[in-house]
């Protein structure tokens, strides 16, 4: 009997082992995904106005990508509009694939009008809030939306499962082309004129005239918890965002997830994400959430209005008076200037999980980012609308970055184009001063090329990315291309080598792909340089990343094809 009673069990776990099987193999299944994308001008009304924008098949915002960890993804991209385009998509590490990254004439040509390109990759062991965007010019403006990428089927997050998800875009609205605005501060060598309006999920809401028909409404029964996905697509500004008489539970950015942290205000810069839990906990009712500027250049226009979404209690649709809904709570929001606030939220952030950061630092690396002003022979010039007849300049250790033009750097790496870019940028600014002081003024006028950092595979990498008072201090929402990094320490002054490093938090810091500096302050990160090719690295307001902020990191090969670019693929843009 005993014999029998085993043999039975074996049959039995046989049976369930061979169940379990079946079922960790379609959880582990990855998909294939097909889109395309056609790039073609649609007109919208907004604020009163008809426009025509450029956008993804007619929609604005455009449509929302969804995948798993580990699924692979073709985006066929028509372009059937009138200027030249590429697409980035935000966030993604695209290993070893620098063809499908996206930025014009940094890892591709641009997309001409009337042609195609397909984007081809796989998503590796990421999973999260990301984005995708244009990358020419100032055709993020409008051309952008959501990439939400779910964990592997089986895999749970690593928090209760929330009752609903919604995705949040916060966006500027510009009442002339993008484009224009791109021509106009490249002549005028002025700052670009500042968006008219934000928008969430493209609408500008309440507030604005015009617009409260339209204004987003996320819907909640009362007593549940939903998952909001917030995106700050904005060109050129900075935003905090809140909810009345609501808090958040930050459980992630940048796709990379963190310890719950309860806040009642968010500040989100271009280019970042953040996903929030909020439970419906409130006396039923309609609440906004709304969103405005954090600003921190001193004496610089930018928009102040509010856009605003509704959070609406399912239960008080029914409480009409008059025939009328009550009119949302209107939440508080800090002032403008409120770093105090904004620096607060950053360092209540902490990754999910203990990780004990590399501390052999093969490569050192300081960069100071900031402003700066190009002197003009005619101060008069129509061409020199700058502070006191000059020009706006911006630059990475005194180097305004120029993108090529005849072809991409990768295009040139890869196939030995002679000329195209050096790789002899500096490493530590080529002249040392008082970054946050009172920079002498001959210090203020950048040099212009197309300098690259050279990386060998594998290397372990620090960099400080440190604020300048030059112009104004600021806060300079950094990306970089082609990594997720540690945030593992920021301060305010001048970044000091002997006594900062033993205040780094080398054990559970936070895991982004755009982190600001403080204004007037530093901060470093810290990453594996893992992913051979040229990947850009630049401030995300696009208004100074047209004045040359940025530069892009070179990864050598490592060794055999597992740490090598692939081929370009057939169909990649030629200049």
């Amino acid at each position: 009997m005993k014999i029998i009673h085993l043999s039975g069990k074996s049959c039995c776990s046989w049976f369930l082992l061979g169940l379990l099987s079946i079922i960790a193999s379609l959880a582990s299944a990855a998909e294939n995904h097909y889109h395309e994308f056609v790039i073609q001008t649609v007109p919208v009304k907004r604020l009163c106005r008809t426009q025509n924008i450029l956008t993804v098949n007619g929609q604005f915002p455009g449509p929302t990508v969804e995948a798993r960890n580990g699924d692979s993804l073709a985006i066929k991209v028509v372009n059937a509009g009138p200027y030249n385009i590429s697409i980035h998509w935000h966030g993604l590490r695209m290993l070893r694939n620098p063809w499908a990254d996206g930025p014009s004439y940094v890892t591709q040509c641009p997309i001409q009008p009337g042609g195609s390109y397909t984007y081809r990759f796989t998503i590796q062991n990421q999973e999260g809030t990301l984005w995708w965007h244009a990358h020419t010019g100032f055709l993020r403006a409008t051309v952008y939306g959501a990439l939400i990428i779910y964990p592997k089927l089986g895999s749970p997050y690593p928090f209760s499962m929330p009752k609903r998800e919604y995705p949040l875009l916060l966006a500027e609205w510009f009442n002339r082309d993008p484009m224009v605005l791109l021509r106009q501060t490249q002549f005028t060598g002025a700052p670009p004129n500042v968006s008219v309006a934000y928008t969430i999920n493209g609408q500008p809401g309440d507030l604005y005239r015009c617009s409260s028909q339209e204004t987003v409404r996320v819907p909640v029964d009362a007593g549940e918890t939903i998952l909001l996905r917030i995106i700050n697509s904005a060109l050129n500004q900075e935003l905090f965002f809140t909810i009345a008489n609501h808090r958040m539970t930050v459980v992630a950015t940048d796709a990379a997830y963190t310890k719950p942290f309860t806040t009642n205000v968010l500040m989100i810069g271009p280019g970042q994400t953040i996903n929030v839990l909020v439970t419906a906990d409130q006396t039923p009712g309609r609440y906004y959430m709304a969103a405005r500027a954090y600003q921190t250049a001193m004496n610089a226009a930018f928009d102040n209005t509010t856009t605003t979404a509704i959070l609406e209690y399912k239960s008080a649709t029914c409480s009409k008076k008059n025939g009328q809904l009550p009119r949302p709570i209107l939440p508080v929001l800090p002032a403008f200037n409120d770093t105090a606030t904004a620096t607060a939220y950053t360092a209540g952030i902490r990754g999910l999980s203990k990780i004990n950061v590399f501390t052999n630092v093969d490569v050192s690396l300081y960069f100071i980012v900031g402003l700066g002003l190009i002197n003009c022979t005619n101060p008069n010039s129509p061409r020199c609308q700058g502070p006191n007849g000059t020009r706006f300049a911006a630059s990475i250790n005194n180097h305004s970055f120029v993108l090529p033009t005849t072809t991409s750097l990768m295009q040139a790496y890869y196939n030995g184009i002679p000329g195209v870019f050096t790789t002899d940028f500096p490493p530590v600014p080529p002249v040392q001063f008082n970054y946050t002081g009172n920079v002498p003024r001959g210090l203020w006028t950048p040099a212009r090329g197309t300098k690259l950092f050279k990386l060998k595979y594998g290397s372990n990498v620090q960099i400080v990315l440190q604020d300048t008072s030059i112009v104004t201090t600021e806060d300079h929402p950094m990306h970089v291309h082609g990594f997720h990094f540690f945030v593992v320490g920021s301060g305010f002054g001048n970044f000091n080598p002997a006594t900062d490093p033993a205040r780094f938090n080398l054990v559970d810091p936070p895991v982004r792909n755009t982190i600001g500096t403080p204004p007037g302050g530093w901060v470093a990160i810290r990453f594996v340089a893992d992913n051979p090719g040229i990947w850009f690295l630049h401030c995300h307001i696009d208004s100074h990343l047209n004045w040359g902020l940025g530069t892009a990191l070179l990864v050598e090969n490592g060794v055999g094809p597992s740490q090598s670019v692939i081929p370009p693929p057939p169909d990649l843009p030629q200049c």
